[in-house]
């Protein structure tokens, strides 16, 4: 084989190499204890913001992804992060500008929503414990701010361990982020979700 054969092989392999490698690449199967998590939390990010031309947005996705979840049937919603399995936080994307933050809209206390099949109603009584480190000053309440944020466009959603403290200052388990992730009715990031679930399942299901 000639020096100009060989050259013209290697440069192949070169480039193909990667893509062997991203073909063999292993899916991220979810941990055992997200498998057999029964209860979730639905909220928005402490640190998200809202435009001020609609500070309902990120309130608008926490109802979408929790009527979704009611829908698939495999979680029981819960109201407190201490009796949730997993705590999923919310981020709808929006362009830069300026927003507000912790606003008296993201404020919840009573819960009514209703699904073609489920109704649910429930309630929360008294402050509910800081989900990240409030820092400096203890956990006071957080007030409403306007910022001038340069925030991503695309919607997010994770998923967090319950049943810690200060469970959002964690990595998240799991993560989705997309245009128009979180909008309803057919909610995209829950539904990458469940196949992320089904996923593993099979995949574990598969090694026993």
């Amino acid at each position: 084989m000639s020096v100009r054969a060989w050259m013209v092989l290697l440069l192949l392999c070169l480039l193909l190499g990667p893509q062997a490698q991203a073909k063999n690449k292993k899916k991220q199967l979810l941990p055992e204890d997200v498998l057999r998590a029964e209860t979730v939390l639905v909220v928005i990010h402490p640190e998200a913001g809202e435009p001020l031309t609609n500070p309902r947005v990120n309130r608008t996705a926490q109802e979408e992804v929790e009527k979704a979840i009611m829908k698939w049937g495999r979680f029981k919603l819960v109201m407190d992060s201490q009796t949730a399995d997993l705590i999923i936080a919310v981020r709808q994307g929006h362009a830069s500008g300026p927003t507000i933050r912790n606003s008296p809209t993201d404020d919840r206390p009573v819960v009514a929503q209703q699904t073609d099949a489920q109704i649910r109603i429930g309630g929360k009584q008294g402050r509910p414990p800081d989900l990240t480190d409030p820092g400096f000053g203890g956990s006071e309440p957080r007030r409403p701010r306007i910022t001038n944020e340069v925030g991503p466009s695309e919607d997010i959603f994770e998923v967090y361990r319950g049943g810690v403290k200060y469970p959002l200052d964690k990595s998240p388990v799991w993560r989705y982020m997309a245009k128009d992730a979180l909008n309803g009715p057919e909610v995209e990031a829950v539904e990458q979700f469940r196949k992320a679930i089904a996923e593993s399942e099979e995949t574990r299901q598969q090694k026993n």
